[in-house]
């Protein structure tokens, strides 16, 4: 029952984060809002990404029953909000609200996972929510459009309401009580820096390979410094206060760091296929944007499959077998897809996606359950904050990864070969490169994967007793 009431929270959110894509022209014309109906996308995003680790913190603190039920309920608050807006900036500000609510789900979903089952347990349960995860990215386009049609833009919104209500209602009752230290005092400094270290960093990566701006503008340039200076700050800060927001201490606990620089590592070549894929399917082979979405189903629907028996495997094998081959397998994956061409059918791109999400279902369960099998019980919220952390912060670096090394390969082969960038030839030696970097992560990422050792199981790990729930 926790299980399941977490599934519904967490799919929610997800389908938040892509179901307004799909959206984005019709916001655009009905809101008059022009270029600026991207901050949409992005004020959910950062929002979602600067307070992962804070909402982490917060639940160690206060309980995790506590901050996720307040969580749905500024998530399903936002959401009404939403689709009340009147102007692109008012929905961008309402984003920011339904953004926080997501962070709250987001960072304490695993933590209260870990609390509920016993390490022998913990990844398959991990990989039921990873299932989850991929049902929701992938139904977004699709519930979106369904919405979209038939009740207009504000309705993708207006749909999270009554289901939300019923979500908080099960939270409610089904949750268990978890522990918390309320005699720790909260770090707001640390908590500053962090937040705007962030924030900066992202809107700079994001800003950077925009044609308007570009890598080497004085406003990224700025973003992207001032970002590493407040994060920099933060970690200088957290190894000299009392009582920190994250404990330092917390990556010489080697599996643990090994498992989130691997989880990253493989987000951030999740991130750049997202972003080229989808122009390799329109600009290249011309397909309409439904049948390319179609075509983009299949890395979801694997990974909805594979997912559960990653996690079903890492309760018997060492995760540290798991993670790694699925890591290398991706890595494949994506070394297959350096090869692609203009004359492609839809088959080469679908079995190369499949054998992608196939890997990356065998390595992410696993990967969070070794991780949070090994962070200390009264760190556990911070832990998992840190693992939704590297998903969010990964996906942006990576799109920012991809279109530097695309753009700029198929820049100097234009030139070279005195054709124009938007040549077709131009473009897919640009892509070609983008794909060898992302199986260079990834497997990097397996080097690092295999590196972490046997399990480790902190001290003191035991579930909640189901008798605490309220």
């Amino acid at each position: 029952m926790v299980l399941a009431t977490l599934a519904f929270g967490t799919f929610m959110a997800t389908l938040d984060s892509s179901i307004v894509n799909i959206a984005l022209p019709t916001i655009r014309r009905e809101l008059n809002a022009g270029d600026s109906v991207e901050w949409i996308v992005l004020s959910y995003l950062l929002a979602t990404t600067s307070t992962l680790l804070i909402m982490g913190k917060l639940s160690d603190l206060v309980g995790r029953r506590q901050l996720y039920i307040t969580g749905f309920a500024v998530f399903v608050g936002g959401s009404l909000l939403c689709g009340l807006a009147w102007s692109n900036w008012s929905l961008v500000f309402f984003r920011v609200i339904q953004g926080l609510g997501a962070s709250m789900i987001f960072a304490i979903a695993p933590a209260i996972v870990s609390d509920t089952f016993i390490p022998q347990e913990r990844g398959r349960a991990l990989g039921l929510i990873g299932t989850i995860v991929a049902a929701g990215s992938s139904a977004g386009p699709v519930i979106g459009g369904l919405l979209l049609g038939r009740f207009g833009w504000s309705s993708i919104f207006f749909v999270n309401v009554p289901i939300g209500l019923i979500g908080i209602w099960r939270a409610w009752t089904v949750l268990p009580k978890s522990n918390k230290q309320p005699q720790q005092a909260f770090d707001l400094i640390g908590a500053g820096l962090f937040l705007v270290g962030v924030v900066t960093l992202l809107i700079g990566l994001d800003f950077g390979p925009e044609p308007q701006y570009g890598w080497d503008h004085p406003l990224v340039l700025a973003l992207i410094g001032s970002g590493t200076v407040f994060l920099g700050a933060f970690l200088f800060w957290e190894a000299r206060v009392k009582e920190p927001m994250l404990r330092l201490e917390l990556f010489r606990n080697y599996p643990y760091t090994a498992a989130i620089f691997a989880a990253l590592l493989g987000f951030v070549a999740s991130g750049s296929n997202l972003f080229i894929i989808p122009f390799f399917l329109q600009q290249l082979l011309h397909f309409t944007p439904q049948r390319a979405g179609l075509v983009l189903l299949a890395g979801p629907l694997t990974l909805s499959m594979v997912a559960p028996l990653g996690g079903y495997l890492s309760d018997k094998i060492n995760a540290r077998w798991i993670s790694t081959a699925g890591l290398l397998l991706a890595a494949f994956g994506y070394f297959m897809f350096s090869r692609l061409q203009p004359d492609w059918g839809w088959q080469n791109v679908v079995w190369r996606s499949a054998l992608i999400s196939m890997g990356f279902g065998l390595f992410q369960s696993p990967n969070s359950s070794s991780a949070l099998n090994a962070a200390p019980l009264a760190q556990r919220g911070v832990a998992s904050s840190l693992l939704a952390f590297m998903r969010n912060l990964g996906f942006v670096v990576g799109i920012a990864l991809a279109a530097a090394v695309w753009y700029s390969t198929r820049n100097r082969y234009a030139l070279a070969h005195h054709l124009a960038p938007e040549n077709a030839e131009a473009q897919v030696q640009g892509m070609h490169y983008a794909y060898l970097v992302m199986s260079g992560l990834v497997l990097l990422g397996a080097i690092v994967s295999f590196s972490r050792g046997s399990n480790k199981v902190a001290a003191l790990d035991q579930p909640v007793p189901q008798s605490a729930a309220a």
